[in-house]
């Protein structure tokens, strides 16, 4: 078991060693939002920094405004797009006392947090709420007052709005709405379910492209609830010094991009399948080819992160939750608490685990490294510690008439006899793990889950099996490989022995 242990060990640190990059303070990060317009904004900002001179990478889909927001003033990302509607009545609100206010506030406040704010893109991106045409017409209804005369209908909104200060729990109380049957869902998803007449209304972007694709009525806001969400991009101040050219560059796009411009680049990426880094090259008229991946390329680049955030996590629990699971048979008081532990770790949400590691590691891979650790704890724990506590009495008494100290007791005799248990544990956390990693791409870890990401984002069932296949068959020879492990693992006659019995 000592041998086995020491590769693990070994492989671990090596892996964390190329999974932690060098700090470079010259590599602008750029972030963007889980929705179609913040990538394509995102890959303009990422052009921008390239045709400037500098270096940068765009990190996609990391989640709502508040998760960018956060990885903005802790030095995360250095840029990422956003909308002064959101600032004013969600990010700021403690400051705004949840009201809109004018551009000149958002930047004395966003300056106290060393953030700066450029001017207004050009283009208004509030919410509405919509329905299929057809229905609206059926039952009559051309804004969200109309909506208090059917308290049957069933509501499905994206789940940032079921939340946010200028979401759903004030529209009700605003309009009065009565309706009960409201559930949050992707954005994206929702488009669906509102098309096969799943739900009724839908929050919807006014610069959403799929509005005419899916011939909806976008519901007048009649009480003018919904304020003016102008299109900003926010950065870091020291950006101001550190890559000028990019910094006067962003500045130049005040104005520049209209509603219908907006409407028309998100249904190319939406509709017409063009990737978002080609129309944002067209939209800029920048001479250079964007490089785009081939297939072999994606998933070369997702299989080694996918494979660096499991094999680091699962290297890790490994050499946690042995002896984790050794303390656990030795001292049986103790034992009940550290098992009571590690269950109740599994019990959490996986999301919520991911989102909980990141004021504590910030986004990328090592939150969720340590969110899959954590995972991958229980099944180890409990079968070292299963193994060891179903040793046969008598093995362990001739053990102790031999005179083996402790140690030696438990290297020759107690862990070879539970090897077995503690490889079906292992190879149990292998599984889950790699399912798991999956949703390490919502923080920007990437793995298979990035393409499942954008594929549910654009509806592309390719791009969605792109990385749901490969993390099945990873799955797959996971568990085959441990099992060969086993084989070489476990001591021959200790092998005949229970295939006899």
């Amino acid at each position: 078991m000592k041998r086995p242990c020491l590769l693990v060990g070994a492989l671990a640190l090596l892996l964390i060693t190329a999974a932690t990059p060098a700090a470079a303070q010259d590599v602008l990060v750029i972030g963007s939002k889980k929705f179609t317009e913040s990538v394509v904004l995102g890959e303009i900002a990422l052009a921008l920094a390239t045709d400037a001179g500098a270096e940068a990478t765009h990190l996609r889909e990391l989640g709502g405004s508040r998760v960018l927001f956060n990885a903005l003033r802790d030095g995360e990302i250095h840029v990422y797009p956003d909308y002064t509607g959101t600032l004013a009545l969600e990010l700021l609100a403690q400051d705004t006392g949840g009201r809109t206010v004018d551009d000149v506030v958002l930047r004395g406040l966003l300056a106290t947090r060393g953030i700066r704010m450029t001017r207004p893109l050009g283009f208004n991106n509030t919410y509405a709420l919509g329905m299929r045409e057809t229905r609206a017409r059926e039952l009559n209804i051309s804004t969200v007052s109309d909506l208090v005369r059917y308290p049957g209908l069933n509501f499905g909104f994206s789940n940032e709005f079921m939340d946010r200060a200028d979401g759903w729990p004030a529209l009700r109380s605003h309009y009065g709405l009565p309706q009960t049957g409201v559930v949050g869902m992707d954005h994206d998803l929702a488009y669906r379910a509102l098309e096969s007449a799943g739900i009724d209304v839908m929050d919807l972007y006014t610069t959403d492209a799929e509005i005419t694709y899916y011939r909806l009525r976008a519901l007048q806001d009649d009480k003018n609830y919904f304020p003016e969400y102008h299109a900003v991009f926010l950065y870091r101040e020291e950006l101001d010094q550190q890559f000028p050219a990019f910094v006067h560059r962003l500045n130049t796009l005040t104005g520049t991009i209209t509603q219908d411009q907006m409407v028309l680049m998100n249904a190319r990426v939406k509709i017409d399948r063009v990737s978002e880094s080609i129309v944002a090259a067209d939209f800029l008229q920048l001479d250079s080819a964007v490089q785009q991946e081939n297939f072999s390329q994606r998933l070369r680049r997702t299989t080694l992160a996918h494979l660096t955030l499991t094999g680091i996590s699962l290297g890790l629990a490994i050499l946690i939750a042995i002896p984790l699971g050794v303390f656990a048979a030795r001292r049986p008081h103790f034992g009940h608490l550290v098992l009571g532990t590690v269950a109740i770790v599994q019990t959490i949400p996986a999301l919520a685990m991911f989102v909980f590691m990141i004021p504590l590691l910030g986004i990328g891979a090592p939150p969720a490294i340590a969110a899959l650790l954590l995972y991958s704890l229980l099944p180890i724990v409990r079968n070292t510690y299963a193994g060891l506590h179903d040793i046969p009495v008598e093995l362990q008494e001739s053990a102790e008439a031999l005179g083996l100290p402790p140690s030696a007791k438990l290297r020759l005799v107690e862990l070879p006899l539970a090897t077995r248990s503690i490889l079906a544990g292992i190879k149990t956390s292998a599984v889950i793990n790699v399912g798991t990693a999956t949703l390490g791409a919502l923080i920007g870890a990437g793995g298979y889950g990035q393409p499942i990401l954008t594929g549910i984002r654009l509806d592309d069932m390719g791009l969605i099996l792109e990385g749901a296949v490969p993390a099945a068959i990873l799955a797959l020879l996971v568990q085959g490989a441990f099992s060969l492990l086993e084989r070489w693992v476990l001591p021959r006659g200790l092998r005949l022995a229970q295939a006899g019995a």
